[in-house]
């Protein structure tokens, strides 16, 4: 019997590095809206201990298709545990076999990142240079991975409600890429004058107001996933320009968009379009450097499924 390749969270660090994610997930984001790849949307099944379990699948129309699948526990962190915890499973198209299994944690908080540094390259101002970092978690470093090759960053500001965390994060960010990086005390610290803003909670509230942004800015709303949970208020969505990764996931998965919709303050021509449609060209994204853009951020199984399989096939081929 063929042995199954298995990739755990260490081979991902090694044969997807963010660089390169974000090169392979912009190619990915402009082909699922192209029509290259059937987007399905996510199965959420909540359990009766009151966690969630999900699925995700998609299909590629160039010989592989396959599905993400997870638990998501939210109060792993008092334990010191991951919130999500999954496997990607890749199979071949031509007889359906498993060509591999990938972990499904270290895959997403690559591509999280790499997916926000699509969405800030094509939105936030060409001088953007101060990052903001709402959670310093693992999407905090996947972010300012990510991101640092689409800017040139100046200065990144952290906000974490373990503010010792926050302190860690800088310190290690500051020495890995030798630029200012400052713990604040606040959210509003860290937001006012930046310049790119990522929220990576996992909070049901929102995290920032909008009196804090600064004109100009963009927003990676990253942390909010479901219809209950937001991390924008509806002033501040109502005052930017709304884009998403996939249309169906926002009207009905994110809370930041469907607060704003039941509280009347938008309708459902706010949402603009995608990611993908700004790739290919169909709409357009910034037109000054005043505007507030928002990227709403919620994953698709096509990037998980891309990046499992680019990395099978380079632990294949080596």
């Amino acid at each position: 019997m063929k042995q199954i390749p298995v990739i755990d969270a260490a081979g991902v660090e090694e044969l997807l590095p963010s660089g390169e994610c974000v090169k392979l997930m912009r190619d990915t984001i402009a082909a699922e809206n192209r029509g290259d790849c059937v987007q399905y949307l996510r199965t959420v099944i909540p359990m009766p201990n009151k966690n969630i379990m999900a699925a995700m699948p998609a299909y590629f129309n160039d010989g592989y298709f396959g599905m993400k699948i997870l638990s998501v526990y939210p109060k792993n962190y008092m334990q010191k545990l991951p919130s999500h915890q999954g496997e990607i499973i890749v199979y071949d198209e031509p007889t359906g076999s498993v060509a591999g299994i990938v972990d499904a944690m270290s895959v997403t908080g690559v591509r999280t990142g790499a997916c926000s540094a699509v969405a800030t390259d094509l939105l936030a101002r060409r001088d953007a240079g101060i990052l903001c970092l709402i959670g310093c978690g693992h999407q905090g470093w996947s972010h300012l991975n990510a991101i640092i090759t689409v800017r040139k960053l100046t200065e990144v500001r952290v906000y974490d409600e373990l503010q010792d965390k926050a302190q860690q994060f800088a310190e290690e960010a500051s020495a890995k890429y030798g630029i200012p990086v400052k713990a604040c005390t606040s959210a509003e610290e860290a937001v006012r004058g930046a310049d790119i803003i990522c929220t990576l909670t996992i909070s049901a509230v929102p995290v920032i107001k909008k009196e804090w942004v600064s004109p100009g800015a963009h927003i990676n709303a990253v942390g909010a996933c479901t219809p209950t949970a937001r991390e924008l208020p509806s002033d501040l969505v109502q005052c930017a320009k709304f884009y998403g990764d996939s249309i169906e996931s926002v009207i009905n998965e994110s809370g930041d968009y469907l607060f704003a919709v039941y509280e009347g303050v938008i309708t459902s021509e706010h949402l603009l379009g995608t990611i993908g449609d700004l790739l290919n060209e169909k709409i357009t994204g910034r037109t000054d450097d005043t505007e507030i853009t928002i990227f709403e951020s919620l994953g698709m199984a096509c990037e998980d499924l891309a990046a499992a399989h680019y990395i099978l096939a380079k632990e294949v081929s080596r």
